[in-house]
């Protein structure tokens, strides 16, 4: 693109862009049209769905009274809440691949909303067991969040805008251990009865998941050109098939080994949102508001954890290339597991709280470092290898929680220690993630081969005749931010690749 085609592009946003029109910075305060704008959205409708999926959490010794639960029965449910987004972020990558994170994330929450309101009636085991799961499928969210932020911020700074929309949107995790004491309090204050209070608390998160849900819808947009429906119509956007968008997803094994690792940062995250408060209520005899303040600070770290995982991952991938983030990514993760461990065999009130917090900076920051990756893995399948990706992240919150923290076989430190070390193993295969064009934690990049060839592959030759493989050249020339300073010398077939494939 010449200047002064470059110059035009650049007025028509309020931020600079690269040639995908994608924004170059991040000022965080801005609600600038379109890119700003969509990741206060994004991250708003994705906290509120946090909040909606783990409001029982911290009300769970009044629930378990009024419905007479047992130790299985609590268990169960919490793996509920965490499993049923498992297909839901498979399908939601695959639904923001061909229509766009703004109608795919607005459905997904608008569907769900009657589960929340149904909470409130909830007279049995199972009835709570059905309204956790089926309140679980929002946290899809996460999937049409990380798109949204892919689509519209450049590569160099896409992990810090990962980190900060997931981030603050898992924030709904620790918020809602302070929300919904508090609006049951204030519910008490005016005489209604225990058993009939935590049931109309429920009513302030599905409240929230609504009008979210709406704020997207009207004032979003899928990308910095507009929204896909739109871009499709005019013949801007190729209208691509779910089929091939399918394939090239589920055939890329670093989208699995991402799924894998992501199971053991993200799935610590929603096991502990589980389980952290009563954790604390039983072991050390505290009130359940003290409880779940001490359980939502857990959560609060994403106020700086997650979105910092997501900035370090930017500053290793400038200094490091795409090896940096990997090495991040597995330090971090790795610690976390340590820490695990610590907080299982912590002894007093004290150290059982420091513990806590560590881990949760480590392992929320491990979450903004896997994402820090994710957008790298491909650019046609983009939402689909998120999907993968965010799903097993779900996968691995319920194995954790059917092995360790199900009935009555280990108590709860014991869970959680057994927990670290299964983090630990299970990091390992991050040094298995290779990309060709940059190399991986062990293995340097293959000689002569460019980001173009890489994303090139995703496309037939019959697609390339067609042009439907441009956005993916655009990617691939703003993606030689990731080599290492070794390599960055490399030539690439910039002018070659342009004139061949505008």
């Amino acid at each position: 693109m010449d200047g002064v085609t470059m110059d035009r592009e650049q007025g028509r946003f309020a931020l600079p862009v690269d040639s995908e029109h994608k924004a170059t910075v991040f000022p965080i305060f801005s609600v600038a049209k379109p890119h700003m704008r969509a990741f206060h959205l994004s991250w708003l409708q994705f906290f509120s769905c946090f909040v909606s999926s783990f409001a029982a959490a911290p009300l769970l010794p009044i629930i378990r009274d009024n419905l007479n639960l047992t130790a299985t029965s609590i268990g169960d449910a919490g793996i509920a809440a965490v499993s049923g987004a498992v297909f839901a972020r498979l399908a939601m990558g695959a639904a923001c691949d061909l229509v766009g994170p703004r109608v795919a994330s607005a459905w997904i929450t608008l569907l769900t909303a009657p589960a929340v309101y149904c909470s409130s009636i909830a007279d049995s085991a199972m009835s709570f067991l059905l309204v956790r799961f089926f309140t679980g499928f929002s946290l899809a969210t996460f999937v049409s969040t990380q798109f949204w932020m892919t689509s519209m911020f450049s590569p160099p700074i896409v992990g810090r805008a990962n980190g900060l929309a997931s981030g603050w949107g898992d924030l709904g995790g620790g918020a809602t251990q302070l929300i919904m004491p508090l609006v049951y309090d204030l519910i008490i204050r005016f005489g209604v009865t225990n058993f009939t209070a935590w049931r109309m608390a429920f009513f302030i998160p599905a409240i929230l998941q609504t009008m979210t849900t709406y704020a997207v819808m009207i004032f979003g947009q899928d990308t910095p050109d507009g929204n896909f429906r739109g871009l499709q119509k005019s013949g801007r956007k190729h209208r691509d098939k779910f089929s091939k968008v399918f394939f090239h997803g589920i055939r890329n094994h670093r989208a699995w080994l991402t799924a894998l690792c992501y199971g053991y940062s993200f799935g610590v995250v929603l096991t502990m949102n589980n389980v952290i408060s009563q954790f604390f209520y039983d072991r050390f005899d505290l009130k359940l508001y003290n409880a779940g303040v001490i359980a939502a600070s857990f959560g609060l770290t994403n106020i700086f954890a997650r979105p910092g995982g997501g900035v370090l991952s930017d500053i290793l991938g400038r200094r490091f290339g795409m090896r940096g983030r990997l090495w991040g990514w597995w330090i971090f993760q790795t610690l976390g597991g340590v820490l695990c461990i610590f907080l299982g065999r912590a002894g007093s009130l004290g150290a059982s709280v420091a513990m806590m917090l560590l881990l949760s900076i480590f392992v929320q920051a491990s979450c903004g470092l896997t994402f820090g990756v994710v957008p790298f893995v491909s650019r046609r399948a983009m939402g689909v290898i998120s999907g993968i990706t965010g799903g097993g992240g779900n996968i691995g919150a319920v194995l954790i929680q059917v092995i360790f923290f199900k009935g009555s076989k280990f108590s709860t430190e014991v869970g959680i220690t057994y927990m670290g070390i299964m983090v630990i193993v299970c990091t390992l295969p991050i040094a298995l993630i290779y990309f060709p064009q940059w190399g991986g934690m062990i293995r340097g990049p293959k000689p002569n081969y460019t980001e173009e060839d890489y994303y090139l592959s995703e496309w037939s030759e019959e697609e390339q005749q067609q042009g439907f493989h441009e956005t993916s050249m655009k990617f691939a020339e703003n993606s030689r931010s990731e080599r290492s300073r070794k390599i960055d010398s490399i030539s690439s077939p910039t002018e070659i690749a342009t004139a061949t494939h505008v």
